[in-house]
């Protein structure tokens, strides 16, 4: 069959020339749409992290959490062995099983801080991490969060289930200024009430051994002047003693922690 012609402005075109260069100024219009697609949708995802653009055809995004290590002991006197550990962060969540000496260590995909529980029998301990890196869990721990619960007009209970999804709890359990003040509270309002003196005050981070000196024998020497009860957990004396403390000094305004190591705070932690 002989050609089909068009006449295209005043020319004899055949058919399948006019087709190809209609394609190729199709293609000259869609391409230009398309990288305007991809940089606008780019720029949309720059803020939630991770992001790349892939050809022409579209573009692509994801906002993954930062892998983080964490590590510490359970103990309450002696140690929690085989107790169940659980990591609650401001994004992303784990778990591990502590050793016989009460040591765990998590290795997950998460954004700080976390929350931690540990589960041993009918009782639970809690903790927190703001940072990679060592973060026990003990009774001193558990009254540390009582402290900074306080500290923002709330009960411990209060702190934990409103945790995941209030950005203000998120933000002074990442700040390292209020936490380490409010460890350094407890100390001070313990060694003051039950006239003890411990010889380790930076009881969240310090790595210890279950039975030997330091961080141990600090929780041996609160049980036995009752701050700590039978069952491992702190007297109700004592919870009452550190929220007092804590409501007495509240949290006025927090700056966004930096680089992992905490902000400032309006407000700083003491004694009654």
């Amino acid at each position: 069959m002989a050609p089909v012609h068009l006449h295209v402005t005043g020319l004899l075109m055949p058919s399948h020339q006019w087709q190809a260069d209609m394609n190729t100024d199709d293609a000259r219009l869609a391409r230009p749409g398309l990288a305007a697609l991809c940089v606008a949708s780019l720029a949309a995802l720059v803020g939630c992290g991770g992001n790349a653009c892939i050809g022409l055809d579209g573009c692509s995004g994801a906002n993954v959490a930062p892998s983080v290590v964490l590590s510490g002991t359970a103990a309450t006197g002696k140690a929690l062995a085989s107790a169940m550990v659980s990591f609650t962060c401001a994004q992303g969540s784990g778990s591990a099983l502590s050793d016989g000496g009460g040591h765990y260590n998590i290795t997950f995909n998460a954004t700080l801080p976390c929350i931690l529980a540990v589960t041993s029998g009918g009782m639970t301990l809690h903790s927190l991490g703001f940072a990679g890196g060592t973060f026990n869990t003990t009774p001193e721990t558990e009254l540390m969060l009582v402290y900074l619960a306080a500290q923002l007009g709330t009960t411990e209970s209060g702190l934990i289930a409103g945790f995941p999804g209030n950005s203000r709890f998120q933000q002074v359990l990442a700040n390292q200024t209020d936490v380490l003040a409010a460890q350094s509270a407890v100390v001070a309002n313990l060694q003051s009430r039950y006239s003890v003196t411990l010889t380790a005050p930076a009881f969240l981070t310090t790595p210890f051994v279950v039975g030997q000196a330091g961080v141990d024998s600090d929780l041996g020497a609160l049980a036995t002047a009752g701050a700590i009860d039978a069952n491992g957990m702190p007297d109700p004396a004592a919870v009452s003693l550190i929220s007092a403390a804590g409501a007495a000094h509240p949290l006025t305004t927090t700056s966004a922690p930096s680089s992992g190591t905490g902000g400032t705070t309006g407000a700083t932690g003491g004694m009654m």
